[in-house]
């Protein structure tokens, strides 16, 4: 019997049986997970912290083994390892479209990642500003730091910032060249002259700050889910920030983008997460000691550790291959 994650109430995640398919359906691939992505923003606010009527489903990145090839399922062969947008569980069944190839050099716990990598790369596939140009990213989270190592990678001036000493140590040892405590308000090269914020918090005060480090015409993408409201700040100041900026204030909706390439819309979803991957086969970005790996069984206490910020990795992911060991 195979198993799958599901919140069970408010503040109750359980790892429950789930039957797999005998066979895979026509134009499917049918195999066994290896890695699952938590991410802790959506995760939480939007699940384990949240009342529910009955059990929900949760996670959508997921890397699985390929066991077996449906009729008419393309080039997949088993033992492929691919990537998929699915929630956790130990197996993985879908249509063999929605599964991206992992390069055979990356390590499938690192592909994983290029899920969270689309966010950052969204922004980067719709912004007016160009690369040489500066790029400031608040928030030194999980979607901050590999959206500043995706600016950072194509030519920008990035600095990231963070009020969290130990989560700046770990973008600098990831290799992000510039960090800081806050956003300068004052007597910085940055000020004034920064093309593009991308908001990672979700914290209003990071938005104001940001209208004023931009310079005129700038663009302020909101990455972050602003989940509940954190200061006193009026309207008024921020509608004079924007309009005497003449700045872009816009949603950092990572589905502006297809899901595939179209007639004149090139860039995609699945592109995204393919060129991701490329980015992280290269082994540019020292992002493996900032992963913790922990058993599908230990779920209530993996979820309880995060909305308790006491997890110190950024990347945490469930490892499918100790579902029958739960040492």
């Amino acid at each position: 019997m195979d198993h799958a994650i599901q919140f069970t109430g408010k503040e109750q995640a359980a790892l429950v049986k789930q039957a797999r398919p005998a066979a895979p359906d026509k134009g499917h691939i049918l195999g066994t997970s290896l890695f699952s992505l938590i991410s802790p923003g959506t995760e939480l606010e939007g699940g384990f912290l949240r009342e529910h009527d009955q059990a929900v489903e949760t996670g959508y990145a997921t890397v699985f083994r390929v066991d077996q090839v449906g009729e008419a399922a393309g080039n997949f062969r088993a033992g492929d390892i691919v990537f998929c947008s699915r929630s956790h569980q130990s197996y993985q069944h879908l249509p063999a479209n929605e599964a991206i190839s992992i390069p055979a050099e990356l390590d499938p716990a690192l592909a994983v990642l290029s899920r969270l990598m689309n966010i950052g790369m969204t922004a980067l596939m719709t912004t007016q500003a160009k690369p040489g140009d500066h790029v400031f990213i608040t928030g030194a989270g999980p979607v901050g730091l590999l959206a500043a190592l995706i600016f950072q990678r194509c030519g920008y001036k990035v600095m990231l910032s963070d009020p969290n000493e130990a989560r700046l140590e770990s973008a600098r040892a990831a290799g992000i060249m510039y960090t800081s405590p806050s956003i300068p308000a004052h007597d910085s090269p940055w000020v004034g002259q920064t093309a593009l914020v991308l908001e990672c918090s979700g914290h209003e005060t990071a938005t104001i700050d940001a209208l004023k480090l931009i310079r005129k015409g700038g663009e302020i993408v909101l990455s972050g889910v602003p989940w509940k409201r954190n200061t006193e700040h009026y309207l008024h100041e921020l509608l004079s920030l924007v309009f005497h900026k003449y700045a872009i204030l816009r949603s950092g909706w990572e589905w502006e983008l297809p899901i595939t390439p179209q007639d004149f819309r090139p860039y995609s979803f699945y592109g995204n997460i393919q060129t991701a991957m490329d980015w992280l086969s290269d082994g540019t970005a020292q992002l493996a000691p900032l992963i913790r790996k922990v058993s599908p069984h230990h779920v209530q206490q993996v979820y309880e550790e995060l909305a308790q910020r006491s997890i110190h990795e950024l990347f945490v992911m469930f490892d499918w291959k100790k579902e029958v060991d739960p040492q």
